[in-house]
């Protein structure tokens, strides 16, 4: 079977060679070969930087109103809700599809990281007056005010930590056991800050009524008068191109972190865990320690798109942090493929804008092209059975995810049948020639 399935891929490159000859793409294949190394690996990578980068200029001028099936492309700003909850996959990705551990609590670092920022840039805390790099608020405001940028940082330090104590006590656990307890602090979290209007008498959350207006970024009046730059975003009619540009470069920030912790010795370590955490341990790899790392990491990145969210709607509220945000990013790095940053950030970006306005868009699409008056239908009522469906089809034709992880791949194609799949023995009645040899046949002792 394995020489037959290389005969069969040698068999359609030659035919993909031919073709491209005949085509006359050759010569051009041949020129991008011949650039240097760099070029290839970063172009695609520039190209798509600078296409997403532009968005904010050319979105008005694309097709809207009716384009087959998606209806109209996202707003600017529902590209920052897309741009914030791909950043939350690509962090998640790191303990799912790096250290390989099922984590069904992730929403509870998405809400620690919005509400430090509901406690350190807003007027939370009445008692207090304290104010360090804010902008766009008046200085004889009440409450923390700190610089968003500086929140930002930590918001995702004290996530970290937040992961470190809640994995210290659960990662001994392994597979089924570790999802159960992370789904059980996925689900303590926001039942806390729904209820911890009151300790003692001391309102830390603000109950269900969550902790708002949170300050937006900016960079003061100094560098306003400088170079040009913004106050506070919010101050400004461009404001959801400079929340876009801001939650892009969280993003890129956020891969090339990934991409260089995957290369590290860190990373392979990760690796090691992933595919066999017995073995792992067995040849001298810190087991605790290392998948305490990817626990912290993950959180990091998490907390630090919660803040930024929470600045971004001016607000942190219990009802944003629900057990399906944890599910809907897990269903992100398996369409995308575990442990592939590239399939994690177009899957990320696809089930983001399913969920923004994607289905609704494609609802009325379906409702004004192909659907009777008489029979409309609501396509966002049915979000989780599409999720779920989309899924299925994809364990069931792409295990491996939109684009997968070359490791990953190998692993899936060549471990579902090889030599040992063979059977040992033939089956032969006790009467016939050979009986008890095996399965290749020729001369051998008889059985």
């Amino acid at each position: 079977m394995p020489r037959r399935r290389d005969q069969a891929r040698a068999s359609a490159r030659g035919y993909r060679e031919t073709a491209v000859r005949r085509s006359g793409l050759g010569a051009a294949g041949e020129q991008w070969s011949g650039l240097p190394r760099p070029v290839r690996a970063f172009s695609p990578a520039l190209l798509l930087l600078l296409i997403a980068a532009t968005y904010p200029y050319y979105v008005a001028s694309l097709p809207s109103g009716n384009v087959p099936l998606i209806y109209s492309f996202p707003s600017v700003r529902s590209a920052v809700t897309i741009l914030v909850f791909t950043t939350m996959a690509v962090g998640l990705n790191v303990v799912v599809g790096y250290c390989g551990l099922l984590d069904l609590g992730y929403v509870a670092f998405y809400a620690i990281g919005a509400y430090t920022a509901g406690w350190l840039a807003s007027g939370q805390f009445q008692q207090v007056k304290f104010h360090f790099g804010s902008v766009g608020i008046s200085h004889d405001a009440r409450g923390i005010h700190i610089s968003i940028w500086l929140v930002l940082v930590l918001a995702a330090l004290l996530t970290a930590l937040g992961g470190i104590a809640i994995g210290l006590p659960t990662l001994r656990l392994r597979g089924d056991y570790l999802a159960i307890v992370t789904l059980g602090f996925g689900e303590i979290i926001p039942q806390f800050v729904r209820n911890a209007d009151s300790l003692h008498g001391f309102d830390l959350t603000h109950g269900t009524f969550g902790i708002s207006p949170i300050d937006s970024p900016g960079f003061g009046s100094s560098l306003n008068s400088a170079v040009g730059l913004p106050v506070a975003y919010s101050q400004e009619f461009t404001a959801d191109r400079l929340f876009f540009w801001t939650a892009l470069a969280i993003l890129i920030i956020t891969i090339v972190c990934c991409i260089r912790l995957r290369d590290s010795r860190l990373g392979r370590a990760w690796i090691a865990i992933r595919e066999d955490e017995t073995a792992a341990g067995a040849m001298g790899i810190p087991l605790m320690r290392t998948k305490t790392w990817a626990y912290a990491i993950g959180a990091f990145f998490g907390g630090c798109a919660g803040a930024f969210i929470a600045s971004f709607n001016a607000g942190a509220f219990p009802s944003q942090f629900n057990f399906n945000i944890s599910v809907f990013l897990l269903c992100m790095v398996i369409l995308g493929g575990m442990g592939s940053i590239w399939g994690v950030v177009i899957a990320g970006a696809i089930l983001s804008w399913l969920n923004v306005e994607g289905l609704a868009n494609i609802g009325t699409w379906l409702n004004n092209n192909i659907f009777p008056a008489s029979h409309q239908i609501e396509v966002a009522k049915y979000q989780f059975g599409i999720y779920g469906i989309i899924i299925v089809l994809m364990m069931m034709f792409r295990p491996v995810g939109l684009i997968p992880e070359r490791r990953r791949k190998r692993e899936i194609e060549e471990g579902g049948h090889g030599t040992l799949d063979d059977g040992i023995y033939e089956m032969r009645t006790a009467n016939e020639p050979g009986a008890g040899e095996r399965g290749a046949g020729g001369p051998g002792p008889r059985g």
